[in-house]
Order: C-alpha cells, then structure tokens, then sequence
C-alpha cells in the first residue's frame, strides 16, 4: 500500500485528527492530533489491510533556532515533535507518524508537553518513551514506567533541547 493510500484511509476513518501529511519526502509521513496518536496507532496496527506490527523507532525531535540572526529564516514555529516510524512485515510496507506538541504545556517553561504512550500498542515503545522523555522532554501520559533510562534519576533538563544548557559541575564533577 503507497503512503497515499495510508493517508487516504486514515483521513476516511479519522478525519481532522490526520492534520497534515509529506507523501513525497524520502519518508513520507503522516501528522496526527495528538489526542488522537493511540486511536490512529491502535487502527494503523490492527487495521487487516495496514498491519503495522513494528514500531522501528520513536524519538523526540525540537524545532528551535536559539540564533537570533538564523530565527528569522527558520522555517518552522517552535515546537517539539514524536516520529514513529512504522513498519509491516505481513504487508512490507512503512509509514512515518507524527505528533507535533508545543515546547512546553500551556506556554509554561518548565512544562513539559504531553502526549498519550503508545507502549500498550508495541511494547518496544517502553523504552522508546522513555528516551524521548529522558533527552527531549516530552511526557508520555499513561506509561508504565516514566523515569530517565539514560541520565541519571537527579539529572536536571532534557540535554538534546535546543536550549539546553550543560550544568559547569554535577555531584561536585567539573565540566571543561
């Protein structure tokens, strides 16, 4: 099944929740309303002609330009994103999703954005969530287990932020 095929039965059975979508790129991808992700995700996997029984990855991305002079030419909003990228082994074909979330809950710095887990749909997901959470700072609502997975527990901020700012010194260690 082509990407636009996907698309077209997703936006027939979901209407607004599909939000956008690139058909053309070298992954074509497909945006959903996050309150919608489990529902699409549920569908996309159990759905006879789809069959997506892999989540390949799912990470965090951040679409922030911190350089005054670049930020007039950054082409997007800020904002924060999840990718799942899918496969089907049954049918052999894959799709990239998205949910686009602001950077921070109800413009709050310090709020991390939500986002329902997919973790019950692939389990692989788990892990995934939690390096999304760990490194971007995105909070997976309904996780079984959202902790860090490769900071440690006291570790403050999410390091692949934009705006990050590695701290000079941690547990008395300093940085160069």
């Amino acid at each position: 099944m082509s990407p636009a095929d996907i698309h077209q039965q997703l936006v027939a059975q979901f209407g607004d929740k599909i939000t956008g979508a690139k058909l053309d790129a070298i992954d074509p991808w497909i945006e959903v309303a996050p309150a919608a992700i489990v529902d699409v995700c549920t569908y996309l996997r159990d759905d006879p002609k789809l069959k997506f029984d892999a989540l390949n990855d799912l990470c965090g991305a951040d679409y922030l330009e911190t350089d005054p002079k670049k930020a007039a030419k950054f082409p997007h909003q800020p904002h924060v994103e999840v990718v799942y990228h899918l496969y089907s082994y049954f049918l052999k074909h894959y799709i990239v999703v998205k949910v686009k979330l602001p950077r921070w809950q109800n413009d709050q710095v310090g709020e991390l954005p939500e986002v329902p887990s997919v973790a019950g749909i692939w389990l692989i997901a788990d892990w995934h969530e939690r390096e999304a959470y760990d490194l971007v700072g995105i909070q997976f609502t309904g996780h079984p287990n959202m902790r860090r997975i490769l900071c440690p527990e006291d570790w403050e901020g999410h390091a692949l932020r934009k705006d990050y700012e590695f701290p000079l010194e941690y547990h008395g260690i300093r940085g160069k």
